[in-house]
Formats: structure tokens, C-alpha cells, sequence
């Protein structure tokens, strides 16, 4: 460690480092609009400049390198100023709608200016008008609203690896944009939904479909079923002030059938569904020389990624529907036989931290006749909103516990919201189906944690099974080369859109550190550490649904409502 002056105090930094990391890291906060861990700093926004003694101007701390004994101011009346100009400058070019603005209070832009005393309009001029882009069923594009600080550029090229967006244009003309400046519904991207999470602005949001969930909860003739996918109940906490990780699933439920839901299901049950569709596909193909390595379905921006970039592995997809989409075809079959109710009288809402769910909500594969599996998706940040609306206090709920037959879920079907989680699962159920044993430890520890790429080799039966854990899109690039390049050992790969998995999608809140995350996940562990039913084939509600309905995993009734089929597709790049 070094050591440098801040303020006239003495601090340690990492030789090397930039002086941003260094200075958070000692409680000092510096403000900024472009800088993202991890990645390298570009400095573009420069509202981070502090002083140095020595520099001829103002530098930007995220992308200056400490040196011993160097001396910093970091709030001195210059530094203050330039920051409050830079700030007063992009305010003269963005919209006065903040009222209106779905990030209205969790906009850094309204923070910085509230933080900076800006009270009064100094820089006035000709404003750039743009048209909104509500082409994508998933997001939202108001280019009005962006200040070029480049986050979601970065994060669709760097972490995600799909290059959806770029800057284009030049000088005062410069846009954030897509290829030729066409609509997100034709561009490549996969609605995941990681630039809003990083968007400092209202520039980019989910679509919101709160008119059309309210309509049929007052439509008296339809019968209105809500899902809850598993990272929700640990995540939804934090926009009320709950810590981070704490497991609300009993007030969430109460809250739902507030909110005026008929049904309140538990999406951990068709995740366990999933399990026993996915583990017999793989052993199908394990079995009889089938398309290896089998890639997993659940996550829908991921699917949208293969068809566009690696078309030649859509065979490698699992059949199986996403456990959202399971429950949304159960529902509309079995529950509606059992409870004798018109299936176009069901109307099906899922609650998910995905955007890329909206999407998937919709695809032509997910529509049964002219009647969809989902009818509606709400993310996590739009459930809060709607809660807040209806004036529902968690403190004054009591914990209830989700409707059967679809609330009740194993915790391995829990684990789904973490990185692993799938894959995890799925090792269970399939030495189990495989050799009619449980597994002596439960716990697979090679597949859990954060990290972008986990492989693995586990023992079930007599077959040496070599699995791999992807999250983010860019790190499922770099394997997919690799098998590109002719790869074979791999058996069984589970892909997650999201650095981290469900747990850090992009409809989760706004502001997610690591920590956070972290939080999420260990909640995940707990749960499946405490509970009972830790695997799949063991959830007593899935065993009756086979045993009335499915008759077994693969059967012709399941490949009818739990499989489908993908396509390559054609987007602008």
C-alpha cells in the first residue's frame, strides 16, 4: 500500500489503482455518471474531477492513477464548481418531465442536482428532440432523456457481449442508438435489460403494463392468477427498506391477494417441473447419443442470443419451456380442468426480475390456439410501485403462504434465482432418476458463487457428467467459441442472461451493488439449507400433477404444454 493526502488526511491506496477506488474505499464519496466496477474507467461524464497538486486542471478520479504522496482536494470550491456546471450544462438539453419520469426519485441526475444546490436554470438553449422507441415488448428508449454517459453501451458490449448499442452521429448530433438507428424490436438486442439497471436516467425503462393487470382484477368474469419467480421474495424487500437477502415470500403473498390476485402461485413449483422435464431430456440424451452438450431454456434473453448469434446450436437447447412459462400452460390446462374454468376466462401474470420475460411472454412458441401461456409480466421494480400505489403496508401484513396446488416448491427449485441454481438442481434430480438414490451431499459447491464461468464433473451412476455454469452473455460467448472451435467434453451447460443469474436481473431494483447480490444469494442457500424438500422429483404437488395429468416426464401430454421449439432470426447488427 501507498500512502496520499485527501482533504489533508492520510490515506492507503493500492499502488497502480485508480484515485475513485482509492477514495470511496476511504468513505470519501466523489460523484459520477459513467464510471462502472469492474470495467475500465473511461472518464467521460467528468463530474469525479477533483484537484491535484501539480496538474495543470482538474482531473477526473476514476481515471487517474495514485502515485505516493500525492496531494488531493476533493470538494474544493473549484472542483464543486465544475461539477455544478458540468451538471447545469446536461440539464439544459434534458427534459423538465421529472414528475412524469419512471425513474423519478432513483434518477442520479435529481440526486446530483439536489446534492449540488441546483435551484435555478442558468444555460438555456435549443433542446434535441428525439423520438421514443417503444418498438421492444420488453424496454423502453427515450433518447431525449440520455446524457451520453455511454453505461449502456458499455454494459450490452462488455458484460453481455451483444453490441446492441452505440454512439452514432457526431459532435452536438452524437445519439445513443442501435444499428442504423432502427427500433430495438429489429436490433440485436436481447432485452435483458442490464442497460436500465445501469442507465443513470429515465432514458431507458421497462415496458409497463399496469392498466392492462388492474383491468382484469376488476373484470368480475375473469379469474386472475399471479406467479412469483424465486429471487423476487428475496430481492423486493429492499425497495421498502427490508435488508438486503431477507426472504419475505409470506408478506409478498399476503401483499398479492391485497392487490386484489384470485390465485397466488409459487414459480419454484414449475422450476421443479422444469427439473423433471430437463433432467429426463438430458438423460434421454445421454442415453441414446443425443445432441450434446444440451444448453438450459429458462432464461429467454439467453434463447434470443443463440438464435441470433449461434444459430447452429439451437438443437443444443433443451426443449423445455422456462418454469414461467410452465406454470402459465399448467394453469391454462390442468387448473382449469380441475377448478371446471373457461381457460380464456384464466388470466395469467408472472412477477419477475427480467425484463427479457416480457418478451418471451409474447413469442408466437408460447401461444397455444390464439390464447398465451403468460398473459402479462410485472418486475420486480413495477410490483413495488404497484404495492405503493394501493397503499399496502408490509408492516401491518401477516405472512401467508402461496396457493396450492402450484405454492408448493421445493428448495431446489429456489435455488433457480442464483447463478448454479438450475444446475444444481438439475445434478440432483438426475442421479436420482438416473440411479434411484439420493445424493449423499446434496450440495454441489463447484456450481455456486458469482463467477462468470464454472465447470464441473460429478459422479451420476456410472457416468462421469462434465457440466459448465455461465452468467452474462459474454462470458456464454467465450464457451460457445470454444465449442465453435471444437470443444466436446462438456455434457450439460447452464446459461444465465444476468451477471450473477435472476438474482441481478434486469427488472430487479434500480441501485444493486455487490453486496446486495451477494445478500440475494446467500438467501437462496439458507432457504434450501433449511427447508425440508431439497430436491425436485421429491415435491409432493409435482408428483400428483404426473401422476392426474402428465403420466410421466416426456410423455406426449408434457411435450403438448411444457416443450417447445426456437428458430434462427435475423436482426440488425
Amino acid at each position: 500500500m501507498i500512502q496520499i493526502q485527501v482533504n489533508n488526511k492520510t490515506i492507503e491506496a493500492k499502488p497502480g489503482e485508480m484515485l475513485l477506488g482509492a477514495l470511496r474505499r476511504a468513505g470519501i464519496q466523489v460523484p459520477t455518471l459513467c464510471n462502472m466496477e469492474e470495467l475500465l474507467p473511461t472518464g467521460a461524464c467528468r463530474m469525479c474531477v477533483v484537484e491535484v497538486e501539480g496538474a495543470p486542471a482538474l482531473v477526473p478520479s476514476c481515471a487517474f492513477p495514485v502515485r505516493e504522496g500525492m496531494k488531493v482536494k476533493t470538494h474544493s470550491q473549484r472542483a464543486v464548481r465544475a461539477r455544478k456546471t458540468i451538471l447545469e450544462l446536461l440539464l439544459a438539453n434534458h427534459p423538465d418531465d421529472c414528475l412524469y419520469c419512471p425513474r423519478n426519485g432513483s434518477c442520479e441526475l435529481q440526486s446530483l442536482a439536489e446534492n449540488l444546490g441546483v435551484r435555478q436554470r442558468r444555460y438555456t438553449g435549443l433542446k434535441s428532440q428525439h423520438k421514443i422507441d417503444t418498438s421492444s415488448p420488453s424496454l423502453v428508449r427515450d433518447p431525449d432523456k440520455c446524457i451520453l454517459c455511454g453505461k449502456c453501451v458499455r454494459v450490452c458490449e462488455e458484460v453481455q457481449g451483444v453490441a446492441c448499442l452505440d454512439f452514432i452521429g457526431r459532435g452536438s448530433q452524437t445519439t445513443v442508438g442501435t444499428a442504423f438507428n432502427q427500433g430495438l424490436n429489429v436490433s440485436s438486442c436481447v432485452a435483458c435489460g442490464q442497460c436500465i439497471r445501469v442507465c443513470p436516467t429515465g432514458a431507458l425503462s421497462e415496458q409497463s403494463h399496469f392498466r392492462a393487470m388492474l383491468n382484469a382484477i376488476d373484470d368480475p368474469e375473469m379469474t386472475v392468477c399471479v406467479q412469483v419467480a424465486p429471487a423476487v421474495s428475496v430481492t423486493l424487500g429492499e425497495e421498502f427498506g427490508i435488508k438486503p437477502g431477507a426472504d419475505i415470500a409470506g408478506l409478498l403473498n399476503a401483499a398479492l391477494r391485497r392487490l386484489g390476485f384470485d390465485y397466488v402461485f409459487d414459480t419454484g413449483f414449475s422450476a421443479d417441473l422444469t427439473i423433471m422435464e430437463e433432467g429426463s431430456e438430458l438423460v434421454h440424451r445421454l442415453q441414446n447419443g443425443g445432441r450434446l452438450p444440451m444448453l438450459t431454456s429458462c432464461s429467454p434473453g439467453w434463447i434470443k442470443f443463440v438464435e441470433q448469434f449461434y444459430p447452429e446450436m439451437i438443437p443444443n437447447l433443451s426443449t423445455c419451456k422456462s418454469p414461467q412459462q410452465m406454470l402459465g400452460a399448467v394453469v391454462k390446462g390442468y387448473f382449469a380442468e380441475r377448478q371446471k374454468i373457461d381457460p380464456a376466462k384464466i388470466f395469467t401474470v408472472s412477477v419477475m426480475p427480467c425484463t427479457a420475460k416480457k418478451f418471451e411472454a409474447g413469442r408466437a412458441e408460447m401461444v397455444r390456439g390464439d390464447m398465451a401461456d403468460i398473459d402479462l409480466v410485472l418486475t420486480t421494480r413495477e410490483l413495488a410501485r404497484i404495492i405503493r400505489m394501493r397503499g399496502i403496508d408490509f408492516n401491518a401484513l401477516e405472512a401467508e403462504t402461496a396457493d396450492t396446488p402450484f405454492g408448493e416448491r421445493s428448495s431446489a427449485g429456489k435455488l433457480f434465482g442464483a447463478t448454479g441454481g438450475v444446475m444444481e438442481a438439475a445434478i440432483r434430480s438426475a442421479h436420482f432418476l438416473v440411479t434411484g438414490k439420493e445424493m449423499e451431499n446434496l450440495k454441489v459447491q463447484p456450481v455456486r458463487g458469482l463467477e462468470g464461468i464454472k465447470t464441473a464433473t460429478v459422479k451420476v451412476g456410472e457416468v462421469e457428467l462434465n457440466v459448465a455454469v455461465v452468467s452474462g452473455l459474454a462470458n456464454a460467448r467465450k464457451l460457445l467459441e470454444e465449442i465453435r472451435a471444437g470443444r466436446k467434453d462438456l455434457h450439460f451447460i447452464e446459461v444465465m442472461t444476468c451477471p450473477g443469474g435472476c438474482i441481478n436481473g434486469g427488472g430487479q431494483p434500480i441501485g444493486t451493488d455487490l453486496e446486495a447480490v451477494k445478500a440475494r444469494m446467500q438467501a437462496l442457500y439458507r432457504i434450501d439449507r433449511e427447508e425440508g424438500v431439497r430436491v425436485s422429483h421429491a415435491n409432493p404437488s409435482v408428483q400428483r400433477l404426473y401422476s392426474e395429468w402428465l403420466g410421466k416426464p416426456m410423455s406426449d401430454v408434457s411435450h403438448k404444454y411444457l416443450h417447445t421449439h426456437y428458430h434462427a432470426r435475423e436482426v440488425l447488427k
